[in-house]
């Protein structure tokens, strides 16, 4: 009987290893190319561009966070609408993949598409979410979507299953903006979204953010929301610019421990338009930002 000598056995096992790493190798590189065109997706789709409108200033951050090499669909967005209004839009779609940051793109989109059609936000997201569901996707998303009014400082606001905003004033108020919410987006059919209304006064902010924010293995939702409210209280009482206050909140976002995107929206408003004696106009407000609403 011939017998393989243990060369030869070990010969054989470091080929079938070769083998195997070249396998590895493969499958890793082409999912790395999947997270790269995720990214790519993401980063394309988010607004290069915000409106503006006098008094307003609006700042705003992104920070993707890799969980393996999955990524995940967190958008804003800002735009002038037909009625000349602003709508304001943050949201987080449910998986971690290119098809994720794809359907992030498809919301988006139809939210901004939708607006040219109806602007009262609750009607908006059900126009979006009937659309959504037409698709005929698995994929759901939650959204946060609020209607500025420039002329008034009102903001009206709707939610599909996404964390709540935070407010804060310039006389050291702050907390978190109260109102019901609906089921998220692509969920359900023939499903209503109450509008909440929200008075921006002078030296006032508003924050949008996802739930990477303030919501991970380190730190619950709640306590999260606090460490923001506590920090957009703080930037509304001493004047700080906008931009400042959005950097501040996604740095947050490390304490929490998050695995999943983190994107934060803050609009501030410096109030009406002060005409001194002699007619020149109030100096700019501390509170500009390097993006500006």
């Amino acid at each position: 009987m011939s017998r393989k000598r243990p060369t030869d056995d070990g010969d054989e096992l470091l080929t079938r290893l070769g083998s195997l790493t070249a396998q590895a190798r493969e499958r890793a590189e082409v999912q790395r190319s999947r997270v790269e065109l995720a990214i790519a997706l993401q980063r394309g789709m988010l607004p290069a561009d915000m409106p503006a409108a006098p008094r307003y200033h609006l700042a705003v951050r992104y920070a993707p966070a890799y969980h393996g090499l999955n990524v995940g669909g967190d958008w804003y967005d800002a735009f002038t609408m037909p009625d000349g209004r602003i709508g304001l839009s943050i949201g987080d779609v449910q998986g971690h993949n290119i098809e994720a940051a794809a359907f992030m793109g498809q919301v988006r989109v139809g939210l901004r598409a939708l607006a040219s059609v109806t602007s009262e936000p609750g009607e908006l997201l059900a126009r979006t979410n009937d659309l959504l569901l037409s698709l005929g996707t698995e994929l759901f998303a939650t959204c946060t979507f609020i209607r500025l009014d420039p002329s008034t400082g009102v903001l009206e606001s709707a939610r599909a299953g996404h964390i709540p905003c935070v407010w804060a004033t310039a006389d050291g108020r702050s907390g978190i903006v109260d109102g019901d919410g609906g089921p998220p987006l692509g969920v359900q059919a023939g499903t209503t979204y109450p509008v909440t209304r929200h008075q921006l006064t002078t030296g006032g902010v508003f924050v949008l953010l996802t739930d990477g924010v303030v919501e991970g293995p380190l730190m619950e939702v709640d306590q999260g929301l606090d460490q923001v409210v506590r920090l957009a209280g703080a930037a509304a009482v001493a004047g700080m610019a906008v931009d400042a206050l959005a950097a501040a909140v996604i740095k947050g976002a490390d304490r929490v421990g998050h695995e999943d995107d983190a994107a934060v929206l803050v609009l501030g408003y410096d109030g009406p338009e002060v005409q001194p004696e002699g007619g020149s106009a109030r100096p700019p407000s501390r509170r500009d930002g390097r993006t500006g609403v």
